[in-house]
């Protein structure tokens, strides 16, 4: 195994922390953050030293209705520009497309019209051609741009290496490997983060790890792909996020050793946001049903629905989980 980039004393100036609350958070709550909540986790993030703040998803409205939904599931330019105003800060702002689910022609504007700073393309890996072909749009508007190719754990190697051979031939700025169900350990983690960064970095282009917690093993499996050499680190506050949740902000910012980043105005926010909001009823955390799906490596969505239907027959569930194996 390749040697380790750096140790625990080493500050990495090519870590990024890209805080993805309101975007994987939003998941729990269908994007219905208080005005409030957003601008303070803005100004936390700020003072706190994060690098870019993703702020939802850019949905079309003509295919999910805007009544269901807050107003980060679809990130107007006057929405962010509302809270961030011209974003006159070192953090920079970040929004997700996904493939087949944008209308990516019509709802962006050029970078040098908008606040919004980087697109992050996510995707399944038989839809690389689509995204590269939205990458590039954003590539020419000006944008930084990512991809996050989702699910795979469920995708053979051929298809991995087939995927990153054409996203090192695109313009794009940042891959991430996604553990979309939460069934990483760090060995293998680290084995697909230097499969990713070969193909990468021979082209001059980042890595990032986007973790999910249905083993309890967001946090390990970020700073193990850290060690390796990933550079953009997706955290949420409290890890929330869809089903299981994501790498908690707090745990890797009181790891890293950069002294751009603390915790003090997170933990503030903790106090006043987080803990009142998980107190009003928004679920999200590790919890056996996730680990289920995570140790068999499919999506969370049966975990999903048995933590919605405020199931707590575990054993039975897993015989159900094998019976469909």
């Amino acid at each position: 195994m390749a040697q380790r980039k750096g140790n625990l004393m080493t500050v990495r100036d090519d870590i990024k922390v890209v805080d993805a609350t309101l975007r994987d958070g939003g998941l729990c709550n269908d994007f219905r953050f208080t005005e409030e909540f957003v601008r303070t986790l803005y100004k936390a993030n700020i003072k706190c030293g994060v690098d870019y703040m993703e702020f939802g998803y850019k949905a079309d409205p003509d295919l999910f209705d805007e009544a269901d939904y807050g107003p980060w599931k679809f990130c107007r330019e006057e929405d962010i520009r509302h809270i961030v105003g011209e974003n006159i800060s070192d953090m920079k702002i970040a929004v997700m497309a996904d493939v087949g689910r944008c209308n990516f022609r019509r709802d962006f504007l050029p970078k040098s019209e908008s606040v919004i700073d980087m697109v992050r393309v996510a995707c399944y890996i038989h839809q690389i051609p689509s995204a590269i072909e939205m990458i590039e749009h954003f590539h020419t508007l000006g944008y930084e741009t990512a991809c996050n190719i989702m699910a795979v754990t469920q995708a053979g190697g051929g298809q991995i290496d087939e995927a990153l051979a054409m996203l090192a031939e695109s313009s794009v700025d940042v891959i991430y490997l996604v553990d979309s169900y939460g069934a990483l350990y760090p060995e293998n983690a680290s084995t697909l983060a230097q499969t990713y960064l070969a193909a990468a970095e021979r082209v001059g282009k980042k890595v990032g790890f986007h973790a999910h917690n249905n083993q309890n093993l967001a946090f390990a499996n970020t700073i193990d792909t850290l060690s390796r050499g990933v550079s953009y680190l997706d955290t949420t506050v409290q890890g929330i996020g869809r089903g299981a949740g994501n790498c908690a902000t707090e745990l890797l910012l009181g790891f890293l050793k950069n002294p751009k980043y603390n915790l003090y105005s997170l933990l503030t926010f903790i106090e006043r946001y987080m803990i009142p909001l998980r107190e009003s009823g928004v679920v999200w955390g590790y919890d056996l049903q996730y680990m289920f799906t995570g140790q068999l490596n499919r999506h969370p969505r049966e975990a999903m629905a048995f933590t919605a239907e405020g199931r707590g027959d575990y054993c039975e569930f897993y015989k159900e989980l094998l019976d469909v194996e």
